[in-house]
């Protein structure tokens, strides 16, 4: 039973949540749909915190979409040991990158007094969230090789069995603990969307073209 609510109930209550509040938010509060940059108030750490958390993270999510796409192509492809040497190694760096990133992200919230004022518990939640994402990522990697095959042999079927409303977590079970609890903090990760900052990356920037203008109004003691 518990098993059958971890990779059916659960992922699909993670998936509807993300879809479903997510546009609710979108057409009631869409000034909220921002990454509510605090770059203004702090710039230097944002900077290489911020810049390596994204550069290692878009690498590494997509290795996982291609190899969710494509899983007999990523099979293919690590049948040559180099090929395969090639993609683990490259996919590991650039999670370590994202892992010095969060935490960078994660120091500069808790020590910067300006930035402080303006975090809230979610925004903690989701830095811990990430951090459990990245290291059980990268612990899996180093403790279970050739991650990116067995991705494509169980998890990509595993995933494409969701969305053709087929469920399939026979092919979840037999993993061991530690990859099972860093695809279950994928999915809170989706659940969490629409109530963190996370939203910002549903937004394409061409919405600018047509929503209404924002009214910043500058009050100053003294000025009237």
């Amino acid at each position: 039973m518990l098993d059958k609510f971890l990779w059916v109930g659960f992922p699909y209550t993670a998936l509807t949540l993300a879809v479903v509040v997510s546009i609710l938010r979108f057409v009631w509060k869409p000034f909220s749909y921002s990454s509510l940059s605090s770059q203004f108030l702090e710039n230097k750490q944002l900077f290489w915190g911020s810049g390596l958390w994204h550069w290692g993270i878009l690498w590494v999510l997509t290795g996982h979409i291609v190899a969710f796409l494509c899983p007999k192509q990523i099979l293919a492809w690590n049948s040559a040991p180099f090929r395969l040497y090639l993609l683990e190694t490259s996919g590991l760096i650039m999670a370590l990158l994202a892992l010095v990133g969060v935490v960078a992200l994660m120091v500069r919230r808790g020590t910067s007094s300006r930035v402080k004022a303006v975090t809230t518990p979610m925004d903690w939640v989701l830095l811990a969230l990430l951090l459990l994402q990245v290291t059980t990522g990268i612990d899996t990697a180093l403790r279970y090789r050739w991650g990116s095959s067995w991705y494509a042999s169980n998890a990509a079927p595993y995933l494409w069995s969701l969305l053709t409303l087929g469920p399939r977590p026979e092919l979840i079970q037999p993993l061991p603990w530690l990859p099972k609890i860093h695809i279950l903090s994928g999915f809170t990760l989706i659940l969490l969307i629409p109530f963190t900052r996370l939203v910002h990356f549903l937004v394409v920037p061409i919405f600018y073209y047509w929503r209404k203008p924002q009214v910043v109004i500058w009050n100053r003691k003294g000025l009237r």
